[in-house]
This record gives C-alpha cells, structure tokens and sequence, in this order.
C-alpha cells in the first residue's frame, strides 16, 4: 500500500525483448546488444529496412521545423544520420548534441560525422535517457529516432524530454510500431523473426542480437498507446504519422 509520504516503489522486474529480468539489469543487456552491432549498424539499417530508413529519417527532419540558430538534442542518435542533417539546418550559430547511452555508437557516431566535415557545431554526449545532463527549457527541438524502445522507463524518459525543452519546443519520436494491415503484419513478423536474425548472424556473427531487436518492437507500445505517454509526459497537440503501413510511425509533440 502506497501513499503520498511512501511513492509506489519502482518494478523489480521489466522485459528484454520476451525475457522478464530484473529492471537493473536490463540497460547492461541492451549495452551488450549495442556494442556487438555497432561496427555493423549502419550497413544492417541499410539491409534491414531496404534503404527505407532514409526516408522515414528525412521526413522526421523534415516535420522537425528545425530553423537556422535553433538548439537541437538528438537523444539515442546512435551513429549520427540525424545529427548530420541538423547540423547542417542550424547553422554555425545553432547547437546540435548526439546524445547515446552507449560508448561503441558515439564512436562509431562520432568518426562518420568528423569523416563527413560536419561543421562545428556539434557536440556528442553520453547520456541516459531517463536522466538528461542538461538544464530545463534549453533545447528547441528534442528527437528520438528507434531508441525509445530499448529504454527501460520509457515515462521517465519521456518526462526527462519534456523537461530540457523550451516552451513550444518539439519532440519527435521515431520508432518502430504496429501495422495496421493484418496481412502486412503477419508477413512482417515472419520476416523479423527468420530473416532479421539471418542477416545478423551472416553480417555481424550475431543472431541473437537481432533476435532482441525483433522482440523488442513487438513488446513497444503502439500508435495509440504511445500518443497518451506523450500526453501524460505533458506533451501537447500530440499526433502520429504511420509511415509504411505502421511499420513505423513518428510522433509529434510540442511542450505548451
């Protein structure tokens, strides 16, 4: 029994894809994942979605409004695609932070974006999600793209977003979902779970980490689901866009 002097303790025990393990020990799981298909993501991402990702990361860009001057923190940012192309939009007066939890991507990140002469006006960060290393009300614009998944407190982390922008700033949230079509649905799991971890184990000698990778988006909130996080986070005029029949959607929220 809980009550105001005495808040509701935290979960014990939390999933990793379809396994239930302690909620401590998830954020070292989904490190180990990361740190084994680092080296390979970019050439994976390409594989896995047929090039289609540059096209769901381009219109998150685009529906992002980011403007010349403005502050932008790209949370999960992984090896860069987004922190390239708004490092480009705000200019050499504007800020953009690639934030990721975990060490092998920032330097994987880190090396593609000094190889491609990003301007600078970057900075790259390790941080945690659910605990932000910056000041409330200072970002324009907050993204996360296919990260949000592989956090074990998606509220928190949702509410630490909300926190660090500005009012009026936006978040843009993009994640794999549910799709809408049953055919379409049934043919994407027998893909996610024969092909996906195939390709692993023939790219990157690892099965097992796309296997993870299958089961972590089928255990993501969906559409609906993520909409009332956004909202419950404080998020308003909150909305989705399905993109590839939902195989992917991006929602959009602004900070009132």
């Amino acid at each position: 029994m809980t009550d105001q002097h005495n808040p509701k303790p935290e979960q014990d025990t939390t999933h990793f894809g379809y396994k239930t393990v302690k909620t401590e020990e998830k954020q070292a799981m989904v490190a180990d994942v990361f740190h084994s298909v680092a080296a390979k993501y970019d050439i994976m991402n390409d594989l896995m979605s047929f090039g289609v990702h540059r096209v769901w990361k381009k219109y998150t860009i685009e529906m992002s409004g980011v403007r010349v001057g403005n502050k932008v923190l790209d949370i999960a940012g992984g090896t860069g695609d987004l922190t390239k192309a708004f490092s480009k939009r705000v200019g050499p007066n504007g800020q953009v932070i690639l934030a990721d939890i975990n060490e092998s991507m920032l330097r994987v990140g880190r090396d593609k974006l000094a190889d491609s002469g990003v301007a600078g006006n970057l900075e790259v960060v390790q941080a945690n999600a659910e605990v932000l290393p910056f000041p409330n009300d200072f970002f324009d614009v907050v993204t996360i793209a296919f990260g949000l998944r592989n956090v074990t407190d998606k509220d928190k982390a949702l509410a630490e977003m909300h926190r660090v922008l500005k009012p009026g700033g936006r978040l843009l949230v993009l994640e794999f979902s549910k799709p809408k079509n049953e055919l379409l649905s049934k043919a994407y799991d027998l893909y996610s779970f024969k092909a996906l971890p195939l390709m692993g184990k023939l790219v990157t000698q690892d099965a097992d980490s796309y296997q993870y990778l299958a089961e972590s988006i089928r255990k993501h909130p969906d559409q609906e689901t993520l909409k009332g996080m956004m909202l419950n986070a404080g998020f308003a005029r909150v909305s989705f866009h399905n993109l590839t029949g939902g195989i992917v959607a991006m929602h959009r929220g602004v900070k009132a």
